[in-house]
């Protein structure tokens, strides 16, 4: 199979990089279903990289459909080590202005659909990951330096709130964000950071500010025309960003602890973990294994 070390997840009308080289499209199977859509594996500042849309090419799944287990599964089966996820985000507090960059480095779940599997772990196998520093330090400072490509102002570290949607929140529930201290609302990282985690993968999220959620006193003078505006200007500094991104990880040396991420945390004695599970998981667990 044709492999990648760095993976890239587009999020709402980032469904391309256009700066990709040598594209082919690989259709890949996994345990867990079939990703959002085929990679398209190509090279990028001299490195090949594997892109995803994670919607699906056309916007097919809504955050709740996205089949988060099967995207990032099938990066850990391409070979990716580094996965640079952009989405596009509401402002909670008034610093974070549309058009800015927010890299954040913590999530606070407000999902609740069954169909948002967080673990690739269960039915027989149990484990327990370290989240407390939910994305990777190392690739978020990455990001950071290469915002400095675009026209950008950036904001290095705060929270971003998963919620479930589609639909947007009330203001009540706006204004109660805010109150808790939270900076940003998107509906899609925070599996894909669990996931990532697990599969031992260094995963960090540049979010795309297009808007300030309902709460803020000129949000009804917003038209959509202005969001979709934003968010078409977003998107090609995303791809700017993430271009120089790669650019600068592809020859650093992994020296955080998500290649480990594993090591302490699956509870279930090897020698009686279900054969039908262990091959299930193999692609992140084969290393722990009992020989």
């Amino acid at each position: 199979m044709i492999t990648a070390k760095i993976g890239i997840i587009g999020g709402s009308g980032l469904y391309q990089m256009p700066e990709l080289s040598d594209v082919e499209e690989v259709e890949v199977e996994t345990p867990f279903g079939r990703p959002s859509d085929a990679f398209m594996i190509g090279t990028l500042e001299g490195q090949r990289v594997a892109f995803l849309p994670r919607h699906g090419r056309g916007h097919r799944f809504t955050p709740t459909e996205v089949p988060f287990r099967a995207n990032i599964y099938a990066m850990k089966l391409l070979g990716v080590e580094r996965i640079l996820s952009a989405s596009a985000v509401g402002s909670l507090q008034e610093q974070y202005a549309p058009l800015d960059m927010v890299i954040p480095d913590q999530f606070f779940d407000r999902t609740r659909a069954r169909a948002r599997e967080s673990t690739f772990f269960g039915e027989g196998i149990v484990a327990h990951v370290t989240f407390a520093h939910p994305v990777c330090d190392e690739l978020g400072d990455v990001l950071e330096e290469s915002c400095k490509v675009a026209d950008v102002k950036v904001h290095r570290r705060g929270t971003y709130i998963c919620m479930e949607g589609p639909a947007f929140s009330t203001k009540a529930e706006s204004e109660v964000y805010r109150s808790w201290g939270m900076d940003i609302i998107g509906m899609t990282n925070l599996q894909e950071a669990k996931l990532a985690r697990e599969a031992e993968i260094c995963y960090a999220t540049l979010a795309l500010v297009t808007d300030y959620d309902c709460w803020h006193p000129g949000h009804e003078a917003v038209t959509a025309a202005a969001v979709f505006e934003y968010l078409t200007k977003n998107v090609r500094n995303a791809q700017l960003i993430i271009k120089e991104a790669v650019g600068r990880v592809s020859d650093r040396v992994r020296d955080c602890k998500c290649d480990s991420a594993l090591e302490h945390a699956i509870f279930t004695t090897p020698n009686i973990w279900p054969e039908e599970t262990k091959k299930k998981l193999d692609a992140i667990i084969k290393k722990y294994a009992v020989a």
